[in-house]
């Protein structure tokens, strides 16, 4: 992936920490369409060999607010 960054361990314990914050507040979160145990989050930073990786999608109901965070597998090409 020519020209993007890759979270440092540091950054990605902050994002999964954001993430747990949300989720104490009662906003699901979803890896691959289930929700997964809090120690399973860490694999939305992996890239496969194919160049897929995991894609955030923060879900609003019309009031404007967070009723989910998904994140899906997405190819790069």
């Amino acid at each position: 992936m020519r020209g993007r960054r890759l979270l440092n361990e540091k950054e990605r314990q902050m994002y999964l920490e954001g993430l747990k914050r949300y989720h104490r507040k009662g906003i699901p979160i979803y890896i691959d369409d289930e929700e997964l145990e809090e120690s399973e989050w860490s694999r939305i930073f992996e890239i496969q060999e194919d160049g897929s990786f995991y894609m955030s999608d923060y879900v609003g109901a019309e009031s404007g607010q967070l009723t989910e965070i998904r994140f899906d597998k997405v190819k790069y090409k």
